[in-house]
């Protein structure tokens, strides 16, 4: 963090077409028309719709004292379907133990389940779902191939595994499965690091921290104000799948958990393209750690001989969240990280030497970012245009922030960058009343809630209730969707890059692990194709090495590919 803010407050191939809402351009329209009626369309909305959607879970009420900073720091959760309906479902992670003014907001997790028509009902007794611990964040993932996804729950001091029954409930494994994490856990991430078709798992963690130890902590207003440097970091955790339906902790055998770090985001990405998943860990005022996979179970962590460990005056940041897309096209997947306030965030470049060049100011997501606070960061395409956009959730971690420094205010308002050319510039404010207001940020995920081909936001927040936007407007142009399943891979198909080929352009995605601040997005991979109303190929490999192929799919759909299937004819 910088001089003045060095500190952070504590704390092959089958198809299925999904329902889609807007039906595809006729055929018999000249392209120029369709183009002009875009320019002359009202710019793309985001709607805050969590009132009528049913979502009623929220906290406004947190702990005082020192068991505030763990709670401050949380607010995480995300989309997943949990029930294979095709409907992204919504989890919400519980972070606080304080008693609401509202008894019937009761502190524990919730699962909402999507009804089809726009609302969500709570499922969360149901499900099983019994979590009272203070949580951090949501991973998402099939960790015993059955087509159903499971969830990881991380938190201060304990974790919880929930395994789905394949009936609409769950069952908590952890001890069982071997993978309670007991340090103050953070972002997590399922992969599959040594190719073997199972996804194995990796967490975060934070701080080493005793809630109920003096800290040397300023306060003001009852809140404390702590140098993160006065506090140890925590070393990361890595499990590694046993296939049986328990995990083996291979962190010292590994190398992974011989770094210590105060780490909050994560994202696994194949950085060097050697067909192998490597880990890319924020860091809060510690260098950000690069675990490059070596291919025979353990990993060598080479992030300041690559440059993306440091600032580029060699000063620790205060990394909160991570993602990764290939912003340039190039075939080569750049990092972004999201920092405390009076620093930048920062773009990495994969230089495709195996390091990478900070591109942060050229790409226009450098001084605008300053006075900010950054958390949950996701890569997607808004629009469907095509090309690669950003979206920022902010919040400052500290109350009374503008009582100390004038400048800075508690919520903040997001960013949407919007690719201009080469760079990006923020566009918020020009996307409806949701993105003009401030929030307390912290997880953000990335979803089609309603399957109508362009993405919609969850945005999780700390002391104030989830916000869910609904993308308005962005499917105006033609898209096509992706859901994979893996079969000799593993079966969410974690590692697979989707290539589409459509107008005369390429255009990779890469399904990832873990990514943006204690969140779980959705794990379809949606493309954005313009004006064009087909892919010409959709091309898929996989972590196993197989390609699946089809020509000439159709847009404005969900399609399933699964991995060695042959062609089950036309979609």
């Amino acid at each position: 963090m910088s001089p003045a803010l060095s500190f952070s407050l504590l704390l092959a191939l089958g198809f299925s077409q999904a329902a889609a809402t807007r039906p595809s351009a006729p055929p018999s329209q000249p392209a120029q028309l369709a183009q002009a009626a875009q320019k002359n369309a009202p710019p793309v909305e985001f709607v805050d719709v969590t009132r009528s959607a049913g979502i009623k879970w929220g906290f406004h009420t947190l702990a005082p004292g020192a068991r505030y900073i763990i709670e401050t720091m949380g607010g995480g959760g995300g989309f997943v379907d949990y029930n294979n309906d095709g409907l992204l479902d919504i989890y919400l992670v519980c972070y606080t133990q304080t008693p609401q003014p509202d008894s019937t907001a009761k502190p524990r997790d919730a699962l909402y389940r999507n009804n089809g028509d726009g609302t969500f009902t709570d499922v969360t007794d149901k499900a099983g779902i019994s979590n009272s611990m203070w949580g951090m964040g949501l991973a998402v993932g099939d960790y015993d191939n059955d087509g159903f996804a499971d969830l990881y729950v991380t938190g201060y001091g304990a974790s919880k595994l929930y395994h789905n029954n394949r009936d609409g409930t769950f069952t908590d494994v952890t001890d069982k499965a071997g993978v309670n994490n007991r340090q103050w856990g953070a972002s997590a991430a399922f992969f599959d690091y040594d190719n073997d078709g199972y996804l194995d798992l990796y967490v975060s963690n934070y701080l080493k921290f005793d809630p109920d130890a003096k800290v040397p902590c300023e306060f003001f207003e009852g809140r404390p104000y702590c140098h993160i440097a006065q506090f140890k970091g925590s070393t990361p955790v890595l499990f590694h799948n046993n296939r049986d339906g328990t995990f083996t902790d291979v962190s010292e055998r590994s190398g992974v958990g011989k770094n210590v770090g105060k780490g909050l985001g994560v994202v696994a990405l194949d950085y060097n393209n050697d067909g192998r998943m490597d880990i890319y860990q924020a860091n809060d005022n510690d260098p950000n750690f690069l675990f490059r996979n070596n291919g025979d179970g353990t990993f060598t962590e080479v992030a300041l001989e690559a440059d993306a460990a440091l600032d580029p005056e060699g000063n620790a940041r205060g990394g909160m969240g991570v993602d990764a897309s290939d912003v340039d096209g190039d075939g080569l997947l750049d990092i972004f990280v999201t920092n405390f306030s009076g620093q930048t965030n920062a773009l990495f470049r994969n230089a495709a030497d195996g390091t990478f060049t900070e591109e942060t100011y050229p790409m226009g997501l450098g001084r605008v970012s300053i006075p900010l606070s950054g958390f949950g960061a996701k890569f997607f395409d808004y629009d469907d245009d095509g090309r690669v956009d950003l979206f920022v959730l902010n919040g400052h971690p500290f109350e009374p922030i503008n009582k100390v420094f004038p400048d800075v205010t508690y919520a903040e308002p997001p960013f949407l960058f919007e690719r201009a050319g080469r760079a990006f510039r923020d566009v918020a404010a020009e996307h409806g009343a949701a993105l003009k207001r401030f929030y307390l940020g912290r997880g953000l995920a990335v979803g089609d809630y309603d399957n109508d081909g362009d993405p919609d936001l969850l945005l999780l927040n700390a002391g104030e209730p989830p916000v869910l936007l609904r993308n308005d407007g962005g499917n105006r142009n033609h898209w096509l969707g992706v859901r994979l399943v893996g079969t000799k891979s593993n079966r969410d198909g974690v590692g697979a890059r989707v290539t589409v080929s459509a107008g005369g352009a390429r255009r990779s995605k890469y399904l990832l692990g873990g990514r943006s601040y204690l969140s779980a997005s959705d794990m379809r991979l949606l493309f954005g194709l313009g004006a064009s109303q087909k892919a010409d190929e959709l091309e898929v490999k996989w972590p196993s090495g197989q390609l699946s192929t089809l020509k000439n799919v159709s847009a404005d759909q969900y399609v399933t590919v699964r991995e060695g299937a042959p062609p089950s004819g036309k979609p």
